[in-house]
């Protein structure tokens, strides 16, 4: 198990359950569907008069999804802080390749009419069909280029 979670799983868990839990909480007491890649169409929203961002439901729920947005960076602030200066996301992948990452995200989730939060945690809960066909190919892509990275770094290595 620890060569799936060098670092442990715990944290990934309550992570899990405190994610649940909130987009439950916003749907049960308020009737909203979290998913970020609405808020940040909704966030656009102020700033481009594009037909798109105009749409009425991006303008209506703007302001609740920005402040959802503020909750999400807030909360992740809060745990750096609680973890201390010593707990810090190290990677070494350069900035431009993790800007052409965000890109084919971004461009995925446009695509699929959603992004992974808003479809495997409120899609699914609710049964969406559509969903599902989202995660399964979300996660068969996941999974190929998790394990076409490794081949590469092995083959890199010289251990192919």
């Amino acid at each position: 198990m620890t060569e799936l979670f060098p670092t442990g799983w715990a944290h990934y868990l309550n992570g899990g359950l405190l994610i649940g839990a909130g987009v439950s909480l916003m749907f049960v007491f308020l009737g909203r569907v979290v998913g970020m890649s609405t808020v940040f169409s909704s966030t656009w929203s102020y700033f481009t008069r594009r037909t798109f961002f105009q749409d009425a439901a991006l303008i209506d729920s703007r302001v609740w999804r920005l402040v959802c947005a503020m909750g999400l960076v807030a909360g992740a602030a809060i745990w750096w802080w609680i973890q201390g200066p010593d707990f810090a996301a190290v990677t070494d992948i350069t900035p431009l390749r993790l800007a052409f990452g965000g890109v084919l995200v971004g461009f995925g989730a446009r695509l699929s009419n959603g992004c992974t939060s808003g479809h495997g945690i409120c899609g699914l809960s609710s049964l969406s069909r559509p969903s599902l066909v989202a995660v399964l190919v979300f996660m068969g892509v996941a999974i190929v280029t998790a394990n076409a990275m490794a081949y590469v770094a092995s083959a890199a290595q010289g251990g192919a």
